[in-house]
């Protein structure tokens, strides 16, 4: 607070308004609807948050931050500063309307618990201007050392506080000459049984139970698979059970335990990639083939993009291909089958099915790690082959040799049972 009233950014002034004492802030008119409590009176609540306002009158600090209103224009010109675009769309309305001066300070009266300010301790400081310097104070501001992680590349928030992070935070920072973080990404919010979340319903999720229930790496699977960033996502029980049940239990995990089965592969040999590539010529492998070749780079480019739900969405549509390729090709029937060719195909198909499984395991780290890291450790992929590279398929890079022996077959993923 000092750097900004020594910068002319900060002038002692009267503040009048509506004021929410749940939000810790003053609403805008525009901001406003009326409704009725509980005992039928009329009152004014904030459109944004739902809580109930009080008009105020009073003395604060308050910060020019109408002075920056084009500063902040050109910062959003950049379709990419803030993502995605619908916030963006929400910022640039919010500014186009025109910023009022800040209040960044309350009387000590009203708020004693606060920081005090220190050029006036009979007032404290704005609970956002405090939390927000927190992100610079935790890198080691005002010292210099501070400047090797700033500014931040992405900095993710959710969309109840995208006004104090895409207009006031990167105000600060300019009113002080600091860059602005480079990106922000804003997300929804989870509801539960499509309501919101909140303690006086009782429908607040335990992540503990939640676990319990559906395993950490089935829970994690759900919530990054599920959410996305332009919308809320909803948290159903029945549906977590189907969705982790079709996706981990069948599609990913009976395909390891069908190519592994002591009829079909009872000696669990991995057969060589690159000697078997050529074997399969049906439309199905071919089309999956291709798809190996192809989604590491879509993939990451998704997680690039912060769309985890379709990274997930890329690699379980690669296992669809990959199971229908083995029920084309019906190995149950090729392994009681004493004809070179059939026995060929056979570990064509079972060396193309764990290949997919493989690289599943590898583009699905950073959603599943723990269950990723069972199923590379049951092919017995070397951790060093492991990285982001090695998603691409064998046949292309030769990086494994082939006739890898793997122990006996494992669940990795057993059914949910509610």
């Amino acid at each position: 607070m000092d750097c900004l009233e020594k910068k002319g950014h900060i002038y002692l002034g009267k503040y009048s308004g509506w004021y929410s004492v749940s939000d810790e802030a003053f609403v805008p008119d525009a901001e406003l609807i009326e409704t009725k409590d509980s005992a039928g009176n009329v009152i004014g609540v904030s459109t944004e948050s739902g809580n109930p306002v009080e008009w105020t009158d009073e003395e604060t600090y308050k910060f020019r931050l109408s002075s920056f209103q084009d500063d902040l224009k050109y910062w959003l010109k950049d379709e990419n500063t803030v993502q995605p675009a619908i916030y963006r769309k929400i910022l640039s309305t919010w500014i186009e309307k025109g910023l009022q001066d800040l209040s960044i300070s309350r009387p000590i009266s009203r708020a004693p618990w606060a920081i005090p300010n220190p050029s006036d301790e009979s007032h404290t400081i704005y609970v956002w201007l405090d939390a927000l310097v927190n992100y610079l104070t935790s890198i080691g501001y005002p010292d210099s050392s501070f400047k090797q992680f700033w500014p931040p590349t992405v900095q993710i928030v959710g969309k109840d506080i995208l006004k104090f992070h895409g207009i006031y935070w990167p105000a600060f920072l300019m009113a002080v000459g600091l860059e602005p973080p480079r990106r922000l990404l804003c997300h929804g919010h989870w509801t539960v049984d499509d309501q919101k979340m909140s303690k006086s319903k009782g429908n607040v999720i335990s992540p503990f139970e939640a676990m319990g229930n559906f395993t950490s790496d089935g829970l994690r699977y759900f919530l990054l698979r599920q959410a996305v960033l332009h919308a809320d996502a909803n948290y159903n029980e029945a549906k977590i059970q189907r969705v982790l049940n079709a996706e981990l239990a069948n599609t990913l995990g009976n395909l390891i335990k069908r190519c592994l089965g002591q009829s079909i592969n009872p000696n669990h040999i991995i057969p060589d990639p690159a000697a078997c590539i050529s074997i399969l010529k049906s439309e199905v492998a071919l089309e999956n083939i291709k798809t190996l070749e192809v989604i590491s780079e879509r993939v990451k480019e998704y997680y690039e993009e912060c769309h985890l739900h379709h990274a997930v969405d890329a690699v379980m549509n690669m296992l669809h291909i990959a199971n229908q390729m083995f029920e084309y090709h019906e190995p149950w029937h090729l392994c009681k089958s004493s004809d070179p060719d059939s026995i060929k195909e056979l570990e064509a198909v079972i060396s193309l099915a764990l290949e997919n499984i493989r690289v599943a395991g590898i583009l699905l780290y950073p959603i599943v790690p723990r269950l990723s890291t069972s199923i590379l450790d049951l092919l017995q992929v070397p951790k060093e082959n492991r990285g982001w590279e090695d998603a691409r398929p064998l046949h292309v890079t030769n990086s494994l040799t082939g006739g890898r022996i793997v122990s006996q077959n494992v669940v990795l993923f057993k059914k949910i049972k509610c």
